[in-house]
């Protein structure tokens, strides 16, 4: 992959962006950060797809506190966000750009409901065997701060964490469907804000005895 195949932005959407995924039913949605705890590892990179297969990459500058057309698009009631493992995005968005994101489809979530044939629900995984792809994670684990200098790889990796997602989803809301979980999907779907509150609260095992 090349630079030349999604698009890059600075800081946030362009009105021009911000428009075409406004169009959009359902988009996925994925971030890269410095580790995996919100209040301490900074927010270095939002990535994006529509339906279309428009994919655009937005880099997060240090210490920026807020990407208003970024936060118009994903606080859009409209316009279903697709993730997968919402709950580490949804913190880290909130967190660091003060975006409620709504609403939300987790397609880990989703996965742990339908396929429970596996306990391997990773998104490599779940690509896999739904899509037939094998996603490339070496990049997975580098240095996402750099965000003026990502490499080829990186932008690779981080283009196909978002460009397989919206495929997946349907298949899985197909499985829930068939195993009578879609409604118990949507519910655990609505409570993913307050859990997210939780996590920023930095509240730990509140519903064990």
């Amino acid at each position: 992959m090349t630079l030349q195949d999604f698009q890059v932005s600075d800081r946030d959407l362009s009105d021009a962006a911000l428009e075409q995924y406004l169009e959009s039913v359902a988009i996925a949605v994925d971030t890269e950060t410095m580790g995996l705890l919100p209040l301490r590892d900074r927010l270095c990179l939002v990535q994006l797809c529509n339906p279309e297969g428009k994919v655009t990459a937005i880099r997060i500058a240090k210490g920026q506190g807020n990407a208003p057309n970024l936060k118009k698009l994903l606080e859009a009631a409209n316009i279903q966000k697709v993730f997968h493992f919402a709950r580490f995005d949804l913190a880290t968005l909130r967190y660091n750009l003060g975006i409620q994101v709504q609403p939300v489809f987790c397609t880990k979530i989703a996965s742990k409901l339908a396929r429970t044939y596996t306990n391997r629900h990773g998104l490599k995984d779940v690509v896999q065997e739904l899509e037939q792809v094998e996603l490339d994670k070496s990049a997975q684990s580098s240095d996402w701060g750099n965000a003026a200098n990502l490499s080829e790889a990186q932008l690779s990796y981080a283009a196909n964490d978002v460009r397989y997602l919206l495929n997946v989803q349907q298949k899985l809301i197909e499985m829930l469907r068939r195993e009578e979980r879609w409604e118990l999907a949507q519910e655990c779907f609505d409570f993913l804000p307050t859990i997210v509150s939780l996590d920023l609260l930095q509240f730990k095992d509140l519903f064990e005895h």
